[in-house]
């Protein structure tokens, strides 16, 4: 018998030490949490009261800049000056953005495992034995004491997290940052010379003039499908070769189109294990460079799963004239300079789209309003994929220089295939993204929703247009909706100014002159509305299959079908079909136009339309 009250003693001993044991290790998990979100809290404090003394808005530096730029407005120096600082104080207010997010995250996750220790201590504590009656007293007072330090550092650590995340939360993310990036990247002067001057050096940037007058992106300038140029050919022969200045072979298959700046034609290619990007002169034709991308970091090992009419090269090259951006099926992002040296490189992760990712790229470079002209050298990337409620469709911002993220916003919406456009209001500028079943636009350098508008649906290829303060979104099974953008929040209601259902398009983009909107069905159907109102003007069958947007010349559209033959015809109030001219091979990407040339990417070939 006592042998056996010895062992329950034992026993009993051991869930004692063991209890004990727990009830230490609970009490000094929440003082490490505790002690690491005070330290969090003191860094939060840190960065914001050094983000307060070094605001942007009031930087002596950049006030000295600014009053001497505009003493001496020509002088190159001083721009670079400014735009050094730009940069510099974009970076570190990202930096102190990125590290209040985290840092936020981490005071959480201390507070909680604070709590989640104090809990499990208090519950030990009960299960440990009560002393006997000559240390009561005792036990007692320390117990008494034990509480108060509890409460006090339970007040102390919630006090100064909540204080700490009031305060950081004070100033909000953007606002005052955005005035700021408004303010630094142009200078004026009210009541004197009206004349803009950029803060940028022309070696980094593009001007407007320079980007209308080539063709940088999927579509264009602005990607809308409108040439600057007017002489360009609208007669060839491919079986003969007339009017077809040069024809070079690309060597991997690409469904992207070319984006050709001064004597440079960009184009991708890519297979299920090969992903390459080619420079050609664009007056010979000769392959300049062509280089492989590989080891790209964080890369995929397996080959995303495509349609074959997308392929593995869909998305349109972009560039700033000074270097050239690229993307792939599966997630690959690269810059080049034009020389073909790759200036950076990242993995945006395997993209879930059911037919193959295939936006294509664009750009904010640069804003004019009637007051200020505001630079900016964001890659743009529509990275839409899964389902709506899946939470993985986003519109990325990236420093162009760097490859660094600048802003991310999630979106929800399902996977798409219609690239962005940069718009210019006369007030603001906008990112304008079409999804099932949205219209949705940006601010471009916060990644900030403007407005909404809730007219697409299904499978969302066509890129949306703007001309004369309208945007126009469509999609087949949906509608063609004429959309003022100058709202806020869900403007469906509000600010469709009209919709139509006839002849809609599944691929090819719109097309406006801002007197009349053009939509291409695949199948051939072209349609012309009337852009004020979006009455049907005319309907034409043109008994072709077709992938390629159509585009403006002056006062004529020209139409690329499947087969590879050109439809010209005039942007008036009655059909009427001008021309047509075969190349001789398919073509399912939309032609580029420069001074007196057409630029064409067939199914194996690269093709310049023009005279010497």
């Amino acid at each position: 018998m006592n042998t056996m009250n010895q062992t329950e003693i034992n026993d009993k001993t051991k869930d004692i030490e063991l209890t004990k044991a727990w009830y230490q290790a609970a009490v000094r998990t929440a003082i490490v949490a505790g002690v690491f979100s005070l330290i969090v809290c003191g860094l939060l404090l840190t960065n914001y009261f050094q983000g307060r003394v070094s605001d942007p808005l009031n930087s002596k530096e950049l006030s000295e800049l600014k009053e001497a730029l505009l003493q001496e407005p020509r002088n190159d120096s001083i721009k670079e000056q400014i735009r050094v600082l730009d940069l510099e104080l974009r970076q570190e207010y990202f930096r102190q953005r990125e590290f209040s997010k985290w840092g936020s995250y981490l005071l959480l996750a201390g507070i909680v495992v604070f709590l989640i220790g104090i809990k499990f201590a208090a519950d030990y504590r009960k299960k440990l034995p009560i002393p006997q009656a000559k240390d009561e007293q005792g036990h007692e007072a320390h117990a008494a004491t034990m509480a108060r330090w509890s409460i006090a550092a339970l007040s102390l650590v919630l006090g100064s997290a909540a204080l700490v995340l009031a305060i950081i939360s004070e100033v909000g993310p953007t606002g005052k940052f955005l005035k700021f990036a408004e303010k630094v990247t142009a200078l004026t002067l009210e009541g004197r010379d009206s004349t803009v001057v950029p803060v940028t050096a022309e070696a980094d940037y593009p001007s407007q003039e320079e980007i209308n007058k080539n063709w940088p992106r999927f579509r264009g300038p602005g990607g809308l499908g409108i040439s600057a140029y007017t002489n360009v050919p609208s007669s060839w022969n491919g079986e003969t070769g007339a009017g077809i200045l040069w024809k070079t072979p690309v060597p991997l298959p690409g469904e992207n189109s070319p984006v050709v700046w001064k004597n440079r034609v960009f184009l991708t290619g890519a297979t299920e294990r090969e992903r390459e990007v080619y420079c050609f002169d664009a007056d010979s034709g000769e392959l300049l460079w062509q280089r492989a991308v590989e080891n790209i970091p964080s890369g995929p090992l397996e080959a995303p799963e495509v349609m074959e009419d997308t392929g593995f090269a869909a998305p349109t090259a972009v560039t700033d004239g000074r270097r050239v951006y690229v993307i792939f099926a599966n997630g690959d992002l690269v810059c080049f300079d034009f020389d073909g040296n790759r200036i950076w490189a990242k993995n945006l992760g395997l993209p879930e789209n059911v037919y193959g990712h295939a936006s294509s790229l664009a750009m904010f470079t640069s804003f004019t309003d009637d007051f200020v002209l505001r630079y900016r050298n964001l890659l743009l990337v529509l990275f839409d994929q899964g389902g709506a409620e899946d939470d993985l469709s986003k519109l990325l911002a990236l420093d162009a220089l760097s490859g660094k993220i600048v802003w991310q916003t999630l979106r929800s919406v399902p996977n798409s295939w219609a690239s962005p456009i940069v718009i210019n209001t006369g007030t603001r500028a906008e990112i304008i993204t079409c999804a099932n079943p949205w219209v949705i636009a940006y601010e471009p350098t916060t990644g900030k929703e403007l407005w909404r508008a809730k007219c697409l649906s299904g499978d969302v290829a066509p890129s949306p247009v703007y001309s004369n303060g309208m945007v126009f979104a469509t999609n087949e099974y949906a509608y063609l909706a004429a959309i003022r953008p100058d709202g806020e929040g869900d403007v469906t209601e509000t600010h469709i100014a009209w919709r139509a259902e006839d002849g809609l398009p599944d691929i090819c983009s719109p097309l406006s002159n801002g007197e009349f909107v053009f939509l291409l069905a695949s199948y051939g159907i072209l349609t012309c509305y009337n852009a004020q109102d979006g009455s049907v003007v005319w309907e034409q069958d043109l008994e072709a299959s077709f992938k390629s947007s159509p585009s403006l010349v002056g006062d004529k559209v020209y139409l690329m079908s499947d087969e590879g033959v050109m439809f010209i015809v005039a942007a008036e109030r009655e059909f009427k079909e001008l021309s047509r001219a075969e190349l001789g091979e398919g073509v399912h990407t939309s032609p580029a136009f420069m001074d007196g040339r057409i630029y064409i990417r067939g199914k194996k070939n690269l093709y310049c339309i023009g005279n010497k």
